[in-house]
């Protein structure tokens, strides 16, 4: 009876499940702060916080908005479907919600669903920004007040700078915008198929209107490319006379954006579609032109913020993945595991060092991306007033200050979507084969990433845009002692770094914040004089120096982010945080910094080799070893539900394998045995024997009929 029994409770021969929970949670409870206060720090205030928590669970609750495992199994179609539904959703929220929990919505939302994110950031974000940053008061306050576009409604814009044979070189678009003065119109014409614009989010099957970039040409003049409102649909959603699109089809990711091709055939748009802020044509067709020529890309200012926002967000959800997982997930038997159990991952000092620097990069990317989002707002807004004012001293002034916006947003924007996209990809293989799962996110994750690292143009070539004026101030010093303002202001030093006397002599002098960012500047400024030995040697040829060009523009970056974070590290309220987060601050710099750029460091004597060798092969894995017993309490502070990690491995409950293998089997039913192309392999498997197929012709009976 006893047998019988046993063998109906099905444990008899069973060994302990894993249990993977119980890991995560006692990891929890020895947290040493509260993720509350820390969340506090990476949203910047009290009141962020308590806002993202509030729209966390709106998010969540939203039957329309909230995201599962299904949403990895849609087609292209779907997406596009899926994303159209929930923006007429957000269409609601918008009409109730502040700029700033608007603001915050939509940056929460490229984390749940980054392509529905996009597709409102191109109407709103690039479609209004252009004409914000190039119209009018008057022209802005039509275009998104009295048409309605600022609230889903109405209007639909697109952003048409990129062109199939024009990308990163704007200033080399090709579409033409000539003035007509009998009629008073500008006459919008794509002249060849390189012209094309191209990558037009929302062009193929959404947009009414489009924010283009074209040349202006006035009495067969070229001015140079200027931004102009162009119509594509009207009332009812037809396509306007002249105007061709079409859709450029499947993409790497982000398939739920209708990205299209517009062709212009002789469109004509009234004068005053033309965006007048800085550039103005007049009735009689006199050209007025702008105080700097960058001022017409100031729309893509606010992509950039975005972009480096997202770089935090998203690098914060794949590092939580990867090291719940880690905690979570037992492999092998080593010495430290002295009950003789496997040995947890993030236990193993390679995983530590593998996972933990992506956690250290998450929260330093939040101060750099706070910072920038209210530089360019109040740059802006001081430009606009100055504009409005026709104060041509403070315009002028605010023109510098834009240059200095233009370095760092390019060198932030490139580099923090870099190592976003290295974080998903390595966060992925620390996953193993469930890392490689659809439904696990990384897959997707990094197919809807890795745009970012092309949109505005190839990251490398951004790069360079904040090499060059680095360079340029770097000779000024030394030739002319010229005095440096903004973000190149550290060069006016130059003189006195100008040799190779080394600057650090110990690891952890090198590791005190205010020596760490010292040593990055004075790295800098070597780079940049070495730069400008090699554009001497060139003939002025900057194409010579996009090495060190790009070298500038990463350290550049990781200067800004790590200066704002210490610097938020001294004014934080809750100060029991502190030596959590330098310890955070400390690994971020030994290992995206010291470790990646170890050759540069050397070769400008920024540290003996010793030094250096200490600080990567000592230090770093010792920072990992410190931050290692707070995980759980770092990630947890994130404040990331369920539904934006999406990702079953990586659950607040921490059952990794039932959470996991429930969803394959939700998302594919065990009962659905057979496949719709079963016939098909069945009539394979189950074929006659090849002599029956041959019809017995090559039988021996055959041969000796045949043989005859």
């Amino acid at each position: 009876m006893a047998d019988t029994d046993n063998q109906v409770s099905g444990f008899v021969d069973s060994t302990p499940a894993p249990n993977p929970r119980a890991l995560l949670l006692a990891e929890r409870a020895k947290g040493q702060f509260d993720p509350n206060k820390m969340h506090i720090f990476l949203e910047e205030t009290a009141e962020k916080s308590r806002s993202f928590k509030r729209l966390v669970q709106q998010l969540d609750r939203d039957p329309i908005l909230a995201t599962g495992n299904k949403y990895y199994d849609l087609t292209k179609d779907q997406q596009r479907e899926n994303t159209a539904v929930r923006i007429a959703r957000l269409a609601q929220y918008i009409e109730n919600d502040s700029q700033e929990t608007w603001n915050q919505r939509v940056s929460l939302l490229s984390v749940l669903d980054p392509q529905t994110g996009t597709r409102i950031g191109v109407n709103l974000g690039l479609f209004l920004g252009c004409i914000r940053g190039n119209g009018t008061f008057e022209q802005l306050d039509y275009w998104a007040k009295k048409k309605e576009t600022g609230q889903l409604k109405g209007l639909y814009g697109c952003f048409g700078m990129t062109e199939l044979a024009h990308g990163s070189n704007v200033a080399g678009l090709e579409t033409t915008a000539t003035f007509d003065k009998e009629t008073d119109e500008f006459i919008i014409n794509t002249p060849h198929i390189g012209a094309t614009k191209w990558w037009i989010g929302g062009a193929a099957h959404s947009a009414t209107h489009c924010a283009v970039y074209a040349r202006l040409i006035v009495d067969g003049k070229d001015y140079g490319v200027k931004t102009f409102v162009v119509p594509l649909r009207d009332a009812d959603h037809n396509l306007m006379p002249g105007v061709t699109v079409g859709d450029i089809g499947a993409k790497m990711g982000r398939d739920g954006i209708d990205n299209g091709w517009i062709q212009f055939s002789s469109v004509r748009i009234p004068r005053f579609f033309m965006l007048q802020k800085f550039c103005q044509v007049s009735r009689e067709g006199k050209v007025n032109l702008p105080p700097l020529e960058q001022l017409a890309y100031s729309a893509l200012l606010g992509g950039r913020v975005s972009m480096v926002m997202d770089s935090f967000r998203w690098t914060a959800r794949f590092a939580t993945i990867a090291l719940r997982f880690a905690i979570g997930r037992r492999q092998f038997k080593s010495a430290s595991q002295a009950d003789g159990t496997e040995t947890q991952l993030l236990n193993y000092p390679l995983h530590q060092r593998r996972l933990i620097p992506f956690l250290a990069q998450a929260y330093v990317f939040s101060a750099g991306a706070w910072k920038l989002e209210h530089t360019i707002k109040s740059t802006l807004d001081t430009l606009d007033a100055a504009v409005a004012a026709g104060d041509m001293g403070k315009i002028m002034k605010s023109v510098n200050d834009m240059k200095s916006l233009f370095i760092d947003s390019a060198a932030l924007k490139s580099t923090s979507t870099w190592l976003c996209a290295d974080a998903i990809d390595q966060c992925r293989q620390a996953c193993g084969g469930l890392g490689y799962s659809s439904y696990n996110g990384f897959g997707k994750g990094y197919a809807d990433w890795v745009v970012q690292c092309t949109w505005e143009g190839d990251n490398s070539i951004l790069a360079m845009s904040v090499g060059k004026p680095l360079i340029r101030a770097a000779v000024e010093v030394l030739k002319t002692g010229k005095k440096q303002k903004g973000s190149v202001a550290f060069l006016n030093e130059a003189k006195e770094w100008a040799n190779d006397k080394l600057v650090f002599q110990t690891a952890d002098e090198l590791l005190e914040p205010k020596n760490t960012l010292k040593a990055i500047q004075v790295l800098m400024t070597r780079v940049a004089l070495n730069g400008a030995e090699v554009l001497k040697e060139n003939n002025g040829n900057f194409d010579a120096v996009g090495a060190p060009s790009l070298v500038l523009s990463k350290l550049n970056a990781h200067f800004y982010h790590l200066n704002e974070f210490y610097r938020r590290i001294e004014t934080n309220e809750h100060k029991e945080l502190n030596s959590h987060l330098i310890l955070l601050g400390k690994l971020h710099a030994a290992s995206f910094v010291f470790e990646k750029f170890g050759g540069d460091l050397l070769s400008n004597n920024i540290v003996p080799p010793a030094v250096l060798n200490e600080v990567v092969n000592k230090k770093l894995p010792e920072l990992c070893k410190q931050i290692r017993p707070n995980v759980v309490a770092y990630t947890d502070s994130f404040m990331y539900s369920d539904t934006f990690i999406n990702a079953p491995i990586a659950r607040y409950d921490g059952n990794i394998y039932e959470n996991y293998f429930d969803t394959v089997k939700k998302s594919n039913p065990p009962e659905n045995t057979k496949a719709p192309y079963s016939a098909a392999f069945e009539t394979a498997l189950n074929r006659a024997a090849l002599e029956v197929r041959e019809r017995g012709d090559k039988s021996a009976a055959a041969a000796a009929l045949l043989s005859k």
